[in-house]
């Protein structure tokens, strides 16, 4: 199992409305039935850590590829969200994790 983030660095006093926008982004491909849930959270306000970042998380079985056969094409609300993202946004990158099991 693997531990998918996402990190979004956001222009200066708009984390929380990035944080909004990308929770939206993160239940359509819930709801898409194309990743699990994730949980959308944000440093550098109130908490210590970057400023302006906001972070997106999700587990995974396996790490697969966004464009494989299988996957539905984005239906036009999700494209909304990711314009609205673009506004907020100045750069992203992904981080991935192997969780630790003994099992």
């Amino acid at each position: 199992m693997f531990v998918v983030r996402r990190i979004f660095k956001v222009k200066k006093g708009t984390a929380r409305k990035a944080a909004k926008v990308i929770t939206g982004i993160g239940n359509a491909y819930e709801a898409l039935g194309q990743r699990k849930h994730s949980w959308v959270y944000i440093s550098g306000s109130t908490v210590p850590g970057p400023a302006d970042t906001v972070y997106m998380e999700w587990a995974e079985e396996a790490l697969m590829s966004a464009y494989r056969a299988e996957v539905s094409p984005a239906p036009p609300e999700l494209d909304k969200l990711f314009k609205q993202l673009a506004e907020y946004q100045e750069e992203t990158w992904v981080e991935f994790y192997e969780m630790y099991s003994e099992a």
